[in-house]
């Protein structure tokens, strides 16, 4: 009774369940986003803010001078040729060493797939001077042609030349197409190729319809970096000696280093990553094109 007469105490609050704010992710997501901002984002800013500078302070005329100089156009043109070119023919050069490691069983085949390996370290201007010391104008298969054939002119002359640099830059690429392809191959159930081939399936048609299917994402993969590389590729074109082969990056070289113009040379390195950056989200859209379709499939 005495316990209904008392008043009844004040109702609690209620407790609240939201955890505390904790700032420990914020802290540990500063020190990647500020080396990012160090390493990418201010150099990035510095060569814009380079490339608007003129002789009476900063405006575009330096933009509009160096994009309407033929040297531009050339070297753009250039580039995109001998980029393309080589990526084409390490994908052609790639598909087949792959198919051929995975498929094609053959004394020493563990050996060749380690030295493809190899390449993937080594410098690329390590390759021009391979291509110097075997196909230069006095390298080893000139010397040889000429003791077969009695002839003093080399017969090989195209080491300076855009095929010279486009024949060196598929050497060295080659392997990241490789590597990709024969990672998807060894992902493919042999099983689903027992059964294609026990159906009537000739190689040629397994190969067209069971395997490459199969492979495009890590053949677009491969190819597009590629495509990369050797659009921002400078080592093999300035060891060759190609004099006439005037890229992207070997203009901002000479822009920047021989003639000491800055603001021109930063115009040509904003195109060149304009250029990378298109190229790379080209990229990202057809591999999440290419992902998207076989998930639905």
């Amino acid at each position: 009774m005495t316990a209904l007469l008392e008043s009844p105490s004040a109702p609690s609050a209620p407790r609240s369940n939201e955890p505390a704010r904790s700032w420990k992710p914020i802290l540990w997501t500063l020190p990647p986003v500020l080396m990012v901002l160090f390493i990418a984002v201010y150099p990035i800013t510095r060569v814009l803010l380079e490339s608007t500078k003129t002789a009476q302070g900063r405006g575009t005329e330096t933009w509009t001078s160096v994009l309407s100089e033929q040297s531009f156009r050339n070297a753009l043109w250039r580039t995109i040729s001998i980029a393309v070119s080589s990526t084409l023919g390490c994908l052609v050069l790639g598909t087949f060493l792959a198919i051929v490691l995975a498929f094609v069983p053959f004394p020493g085949s563990g050996l060749v797939g380690r030295l493809i390996d190899t390449v993937l370290t080594l410098p690329s201007f390590l390759v021009t001077l391979a291509f110097t010391f075997l196909y230069g104008t006095a390298g080893a298969v000139n010397a040889l042609i000429g003791e077969i054939t009695g002839s003093g002119e080399p017969a090989l002359n195209f080491l300076t030349t855009p095929t010279g640099v486009i024949l060196a830059e598929i050497t060295f690429f080659t392997p990241f197409v490789v590597r990709p392809l024969l990672a998807a191959f060894a992902q493919l159930p042999r099983e689903q190729l027992d059964v294609a081939a026990s159906l009537g399936g000739s190689p040629w048609r397994v190969l067209r319809q069971v395997v490459m299917p199969e492979a495009w994402p890590a053949l677009a993969a491969g190819g597009s970096l590629v495509l990369l590389l050797t659009l921002n590729e400078f080592g093999i074109v300035l060891f060759t000696g190609a004099k006439g082969v005037i890229t992207l990056p070997a203009l901002i070289y000479t822009r920047g280093i021989v003639t000491f113009d800055l603001p021109g040379a930063a115009v040509l390195a904003t195109v060149q990553v304009l250029l990378s950056l298109t190229l790379y989200l080209g990229y990202r859209l057809i591999f999440a094109r290419l992902t998207g379709s076989r998930k639905e499939s």
